[in-house]
């Protein structure tokens, strides 16, 4: 790798003018902490962001601003040294190298296995061909007492006997064959070669002419009478070659040339190189030569950042800072009014018992216990060996609930019990003004608790990394 980085700098040297008209070609439309961002890496996600279909599209403008927030938040993590954690650095070598492998493959390689394919197949059938037989089979397993022998003995004969008198083989293939699913093709097995079947089953077909009939064949498995519909040689390679090429396709054919490559490129490196720093290599050659493909793989290792930072400085400390949630909801209680108009909600829970005596015992072992630890509650004393008690938490209003409507709303009629889990209750606090606790619309509370979080961590990022948009360039995005 190192060699590489000194002999691309080499050419970098040598070719000025190059460079110029690249830059004059994809100009940078803005500087984010110090990072150039050219007109086509913004073309790029603004084009995949803004679709037809997307309900909230963007202009330039607007689009540029949301860019320069991923874009320091990645920085962010890259500062934090995430994209060093072993954990993300595996997850995005598994991504890039999906990527990257097929590309390894090349159309003539794959022709070569494709045709190899095609030569082993046509030695392996011979001159004896392909067969199409339809079948009648009547089951008899091999350590079957004489008594089953004599009865399936005696079934296939009389089948025989059928046929031979006038009886349609499709229609005795349908009714009376123990092999369901040729059954359901009227008796008719796909095309077979030489050693793919039992071979007592290979020995009878391969004797008939199409349009012949068997006697009662004896294999392992049981008792066959065989009709031979029609037998060919191996299409042409021409005619083949797509179903082939599609078939080992399924079976992983691009994968295991690229690993042909890869270990090619690693022995003739003479312990140079890894396989690693094989596919290191083969990603930068390849995103050189393919943006899509260049600003598809930055874009998953800037999203993995973005995840692992806004997880680590807004998500989760947002969700666990109780003070905090508790003060906003506070002060923006009208905020988490009701959506619905009007309407009282219950808070709290409904549970099922398998045992009458367990209404009694759920509801002291949770007298004592915060309402958002009683779910935990119920699983470590209730629950631990095998489920006795069904349990859903939530905030209820009237129409969710069959059973806090009946004992919480009023409603008149009785709800089923509950299947295994006869005897029903609810706990909880029935509220009619609004939410009580920031723990009622505990979702819509975290939300703004987070949203506030992540407007300040942008902020203080927009402080310490300097951004300079660029106006005249960006104006140029989709319009050149």
């Amino acid at each position: 790798m190192k060699h590489l980085f000194v002999l691309l700098l080499g050419l970098a040297a040598t070719l000025p003018a190059c460079s110029q008209a690249g830059a004059e070609a994809d100009p940078v439309v803005m500087r984010v902490g110090g990072r150039n961002i050219t007109r086509s890496e913004f073309e790029y996600n603004y084009n995949k962001n803004n679709t037809e279909g997307v309900i909230d599209r963007k202009s330039v403008d607007e689009y540029a601003e949301l860019f320069v927030n991923y874009k320091l938040k990645v920085l962010a993590a890259e500062a934090a040294r995430m994209d060093t954690l072993a954990s993300f650095r595996r997850e995005f070598r598994l991504y890039r190298d999906q990527q990257i492998r097929p590309l390894l493959s090349s159309p003539e390689a794959e022709e070569r296995e494709v045709r190899a394919y095609y030569d082993q197949m046509v030695e392996q059938i011979g001159p004896a061909g392909l067969i199409q037989p339809a079948h009648i089979f009547v089951r008899l397993a091999q350590q079957a007492d004489a008594a089953t022998a004599a009865r399936a003995k005696q079934r296939i004969d009389s089948l025989h006997a059928a046929l031979v008198a006038g009886a349609d083989f499709a229609t005795l293939a349908r009714e009376k064959s123990d092999d369901a699913a040729a059954a359901a093709r009227d008796g008719v097995l796909g095309w077979i070669g030489p050693r793919q079947t039992l071979k007592e089953f290979e020995d009878a077909a391969y004797a008939l002419q199409p349009g012949q009939m068997s006697a009662p064949v004896l294999s392992p498995v049981g008792w066959h009478i065989i009709r031979m519909l029609d037998r060919k040689q191996v299409e042409p390679y021409d005619t083949l070659r797509a179903d082939i090429a599609r078939f080992l396709e399924g079976r992983g054919l691009k994968d295991r040339i690229a690993q042909q490559r890869i270990d090619s490129l690693v022995l003739a490196s003479h312990g140079g190189m890894t396989a690693e720093d094989v596919l290191d290599a083969e990603a930068a050659r390849l995103a050189a030569e393919d943006s899509d493909l260049k600003y598809l793989i930055q874009e998953y290792h800037d999203g993995l950042l973005l995840f692992e930072i806004s997880k680590t400085q807004v998500w989760d400390p947002a969700a666990v800072d109780t003070a905090g949630l508790e003060s906003l909801f506070k002060k923006n209680k009208k905020q988490y009014a009701w959506a619905e108009p009007e309407g009282p909600r219950f808070s709290g829970i409904v549970f099922h018992t398998r045992r009458a005596e367990d209404i009694k015992a759920v509801k002291k072992s949770l007298k004592r216990v915060d309402e958002s630890a009683w779910t935990d509650t119920i699983r470590s004393q209730f629950n631990k060996d095998s489920v006795m008690v069904r349990v859903e938490r939530r905030l209820f209003k009237q129409g969710d609930n069959a059973f806090v409507d009946h004992q919480v709303f009023g409603a008149k009629t009785a709800p089923t019990p509950v299947k295994d889990f006869p005897h029903s209750s609810v706990l909880g606090r029935k509220m009619k003004r609004g939410p009580e606790r920031w723990t009622d619309v505990r979702a819509a509370v975290v939300a703004d608790h987070q949203k506030a979080r992540e407007d300040a961590f942008v902020a203080d990022l927009r402080r310490r990394f300097s951004v300079e948009i660029y106006k005249d360039k960006l104006s140029t995005v989709n319009n050149h």
